[in-house]
């Protein structure tokens, strides 16, 4: 029954992903994937959050919805393409090659940000990211924006920009459990500025 569950969680999250792209105001699409995901990790078996601690939880911590923090950033090759490579866990190997850098961010962020691919079957986009809240008011491990396996993936514009929103930024589950082990982002992705949007520390 697990794998039906987990099966459950990411339909749930494609779903929820699809709503997003076609909400037609950036906040009240924020305000939907901010319910749904206090709903499922306090209810859903497969929540990062402990069975134990799941009926006290309450709701995931967040900064307030600020939309100077929604970018529509064009994409460059990346300058380095080195493939980088890890281990996840009982999930394996993980490798992750450099598919586009943004343009777009470094004039309010302070740098751009590279985009991965996911190699393996199926292969998926990718954008982790550190900032200046790194490990004081967020996860030091850095959070993800963009995760296309998991459906997290917020678009593109009809010209073609990518939609970067760092209010969808979240914590990955390693940061919620022990049981799980997750790729961290890399140092080029580090932003000098702090990103006040999106998931937080409680």
């Amino acid at each position: 029954m697990n794998a039906v569950s987990l099966a459950d969680w990411r339909r749930r999250i494609a779903e929820l992903y699809t709503d997003i792209r076609r909400a037609d105001d950036p906040e009240t699409a924020w305000a939907l994937w901010r319910d749904t995901r206090d709903a499922l990790f306090c209810e859903h078996e497969q929540s990062p959050i402990s069975e134990d601690r799941r009926a006290d939880y309450g709701a995931i911590p967040l900064f307030d919805y600020d939309p100077e923090m929604r970018f529509e950033v064009d994409l460059e090759t990346p300058e380095n393409e080195d493939v980088l490579a890890g281990e996840i866990g009982n999930d394996g190997h993980i490798s992750l090659r450099p598919a586009a850098r943004t343009r777009g961010l470094a004039s309010k962020l302070g740098r751009e940000l590279t985009v991965y691919w996911i190699e393996g079957y199926g292969g998926g986009t990718f954008l982790p990211f550190t900032d200046a809240t790194s490990g004081k008011e967020t996860y030091g491990g850095g959070r993800y924006l963009l995760d296309s396996i998991k459906s997290a993936d917020l678009g593109q514009t009809p010209d073609g920009k990518l939609i970067l929103d760092f209010n969808f930024a979240y914590h990955p589950s390693c940061y919620h459990s022990p049981d799980w082990v997750c790729p961290l982002a890399p140092p080029e992705n580090r932003l000098p500025k702090p990103v006040r949007a999106g998931e937080r520390m409680g």
